[in-house]
Formats: C-alpha cells, structure tokens, sequence
C-alpha cells in the first residue's frame, strides 16, 4: 500500500500525534520517577503531570483540580455514570450519544434532533421525552429543596453527524405544571468539540461532569480525562494506591499525559487562531462538489451548527461499508460510522435515531484535519463520483 499518497480523511475516529505531543512525550520517557514518590525524581515526575493537567483545565476552562485523568474517554464516561446515585440514582442518554455512554442508559431516549440537526420538529420530541422521564418518579407536590432527579447524558457536539449542541449543556432544570421544577445532572462529552472549536459555557453554568480524549486533538491514544465540575469528589471505580487525589488509583500514565497536555495546549492556540475557519470552508468546498455529482446524497446536519471539520452524507442505495472499502482502496481514509469497536462497520445507531431510516446504512463521514489541502478534497470529490457513477451503472 502505497502510505505516501494516501489522504486521511478520518480525524474524528483519530487525529496523527502533534509534534508538540511527540516532543513532550519523548522528555518525559527520560523520567525514572513515580509521581507519587515524593524524592526529587518523583517531584520531577509529577511536574510533569501537573502542567499537563494545568493545560487541559486551561482548553476546557476549569480549575486543574477538575481535572482527573483516566485511560480514556470510555473510563472517565463510566466513572461520571457511576456517581448516578448522587443524582437521583437514574442515568439516560439520547439515542445520539457515544457508545461510551448510551450503553449505560436506563432507558431509550430517541433523538434530541433530527436528520436535519434542528431541536425543533422532530428533535422535540427526544427531549420531551427526557423530561417526562426525569419527572416520572417525582410526587406532585413541589418542594423548593427537591435534589436532583436523575444524571442525563448531553453530548456538546456528535462524533458521527458533527451537529454541535451549542453551548456546553449544563445542569438544568425540567419546567413540570404539576411538579414545579425538576432539576437534574448533566455529563457532557466534549470529546470531539475539544481542540475544533471555541469551549463555551451558557453564563456560569456548567454541567456536573465532561469528559474528553487525548487522541481525537493530537495527543496519544490511551489517555482521557473527567472534568468533574462538582463540589464533590468522583467515587472512585479504580481502587488502590489513592492517585489523583484518590479519585482514580493507578500510576499515572507520565508519558501519555505530558503529551495529552501539550496537544491539549497546541489544540487552544489553533482554535484562537482561527485555524479551523479554513477547514470549514474546505469541508463546504467538499460538500458542493459531492452535490454537483449527485442530486440523491442526503448531507446530515447540513443546516445546523457543525463542526468545521465533519461532513455525513448518505446515497441511499449505495452502502456506506461499500463506499468505505471503494474510497480506501483509491487511496483516501473514510468511515461509516464512529470509530470504537474492532472492525465495525454496520448502519449507525446515531443515524437510526434521528429518523434516517433504512438510509441510515448508507452513510459515510468525512472529518478533515488542519494538514488536509483543497486539492485533497476536490481529488475525494472527483474519485467518489467516479465511483458513484460506477455503482449506478451496475444498480440499472
């Protein structure tokens, strides 16, 4: 396989290691220290990882000692499920959300939007259903210092359709006739909108947990974290020597989040820069030629905020795992869906739920990345039609 001419068009399942990742990574695999020793080589140690956890507070805009880092997004998605009971001991998530967290629902939500990315219409019909949900237990009478009822899963923007949900959600609270008003915990998943677009908050309201990744903004795989926004420490999952601050035991990964830390870092200069108003642009360039070439393709979310880099379209009757395998033998990286398990490739859950259909199968995602070029695109564009073109010769 020719890996010279290749073009990678898959950042939201990956992005390549940043250099500055890769510089911070190789200082810290000169330390012989264990953080939690308190000689100078541990101290040495644990330096490292307090700049690093002082960079991600700095890119999700909360204090270092929020921040609690874990061995993934899926760890730190379990950790913040597993404060339920502190919520009212109920957890949901939309039909949209990451694998990561919908597996934990206690109970199916559809979507909060639907294919065209608007709340409205049919998206109003995912959160009224969350809210009659949240009420479900509460007794009519309506008490001032009524606790949270439930911790509802809200991601801020979709790793599949890249719809953004706007601001971060925060913990809110559900208007009831006959209850009053219910409150209940937010966990947001950040992980694709983190290092892509500007993190931002609705006032000073914040949800009760985020949690995010270190390889989707250029740092190394194996390394997340849980912001924990609450005046609570987590339960912890992990039991055993009480490292970060007794809320995840486990020698710290020293390597992985000094490189988490400076793409953390790397990824706010880029987002302030506006680095990324470029590859939106790119990602519409995108969009019109796959449009010129087909007058079938359904284009998710087109109208609703994205972001920049995310593209999901669908040719009904052309399969996405068909596409997928088609461009990747042309030379181009693609996917059919998010990236988590093993060798997936089947009709998105996501899709389905926003009211997709049987078209569902048939979608695939573009997501480009800061080194991604025009003509990069406009060859993308020119081969799938090619391919398109193809297929609807064979499907007469």
């Amino acid at each position: 396989m020719d890996q010279v001419n290749r073009v990678y068009l898959d950042h939201n399942a990956t992005t390549p290691l940043r250099g500055e990742a890769r510089d911070a990574m190789l200082a810290a695999m000169d330390l012989v220290g264990n953080p939690s020793s308190v000689h100078a080589e541990g101290r040495s140690a644990k330096m490292v990882v307090e700049r690093a956890r002082a960079q991600v507070a700095a890119l999700v805009g909360c204090l270092s000692t929020q921040v609690v880092f874990t061995g993934s997004a899926t760890e730190a998605a379990a950790l913040a499920v597993a404060q339920k009971d502190r919520h009212g001991g109920r957890f949901a998530a939309f039909g949209t959300e990451h694998d990561c967290l919908a597996i934990w629902s206690d109970v199916d939500l559809p979507a909060p939007y639907g294919p065209d990315g608007a709340m409205e219409g049919g998206g109003a019909k995912g959160l009224f259903a969350m809210a009659d949900w949240v009420m479900q237990p509460v007794e009519k009478q309506w008490s001032a210092d009524r606790t949270d009822q439930a911790l509802v899963a809200m991601s801020a923007a979709n790793s599949e359709t890249g719809i953004v949900f706007g601001k971060i959600p925060s913990d809110t609270k559900v208007n009831a006739l006959i209850a009053g008003t219910i409150p209940f915990a937010v966990v947001s998943d950040i992980t694709q909108l983190a290092g892509k677009m500007a993190i931002e908050y609705d006032a000073d309201k914040r949800p009760s947990y985020a949690i995010l990744s270190a390889h989707k903004l250029g740092g190394p795989k194996g390394v997340g974290a849980l912001i924990n926004f609450t005046a609570d420490d987590p339960e912890p999952m992990l039991r055993g020597g009480g490292q970060e601050m007794g809320r995840r035991s486990g020698t710290e990964n020293v390597v992985g989040i000094a490189g988490f830390g400076a793409a953390a870092a790397a990824a706010q200069a880029d987002v302030e820069a506006g680095k990324w108003d470029k590859i939106e642009k790119l990602r519409n360039i995108l969009e019109s030629a796959l449009e010129a070439a087909s007058n079938t393709t359904i284009f998710v979310g087109k109208e609703s905020r994205r972001l920049p880099n995310t593209s999901c379209f669908a040719t009904p009757g052309w399969k996405g795992e068909t596409q997928v395998m088609q461009m990747d033998l042309a030379g181009f990286a693609i996917s059919a869906g998010s990236a988590c398990s093993s060798g997936k490739v089947k009709a998105s859950r996501v899709l389905k739920a926003m009211g997709l259909g049987d078209v569902a199968g048939d979608a695939v995602r573009v997501s480009l990345g800061l080194e991604t070029t025009e003509d990069d695109v406009m060859r993308f564009a020119d081969i799938w039609a090619q391919k398109l073109k193809k297929h609807e010769a064979r499907a007469a």
